[in-house]
């Protein structure tokens, strides 16, 4: 069973692209289908997490909006800083599903019990990963792991009844 589903945000929650204006303000845009999944998650009981390895004003303001508390942002080292949260919530990597697209997602999506990876990854991450998922990143990636992850744990839970 799936308990915690953890995300990049570039190129897995967007499409990797990044606006900055003459200012230094910057945007990026987000599907609310993968909105929908994150909810859906949640709803379910499943812990939602990002990870990301660089810092963004619009990455946090998303997160909050989507209600996600664990939010890890200019992170190096994505393996060594998921460990830690899986020992803190006392998981195995069988109860965590990861998506990411680019080679520092490759660890996490190798370590995970369920790693995902959108149609347009890097073939790094695609290679690792046990489902790489109909959509492109930024643009239902995240919704289609969503849906895989809420049809897996109820499938595992029927069966366990």
């Amino acid at each position: 069973m799936i308990k915690l589903f953890v995300m990049d945000v570039d190129g897995t929650m967007t499409d990797g692209g990044i606006l900055v204006d003459g200012c230094g303000n910057e945007w990026k845009r987000f599907d609310v289908k993968d909105g929908m999944g994150i909810a859906r998650l949640k709803k379910s009981g499943v812990e939602v997490c990002i990870i990301s390895g660089r810092p963004s004003k619009a990455t946090a303001a998303r997160a909050e909006e989507l209600g996600i508390t664990r939010v890890y942002q200019g992170v190096d080292d994505k393996l060594a800083l998921l460990k830690s949260i899986a020992e803190e919530m006392g998981l195995t990597p069988s109860e965590i599903a990861y998506i990411g697209d680019d080679v520092n997602d490759v660890p996490c999506l190798e370590w995970v019990g369920l790693g995902f990876a959108p149609s347009d990854a890097l073939l790094e991450a695609q290679r690792v990963s046990d489902v790489v998922t109909p959509s492109r990143g930024g643009y239902g990636a995240v919704r289609d792991a969503a849906e895989f992850v809420l049809q897996k744990n109820q499938s595992e839970g029927t069966s366990k009844g």
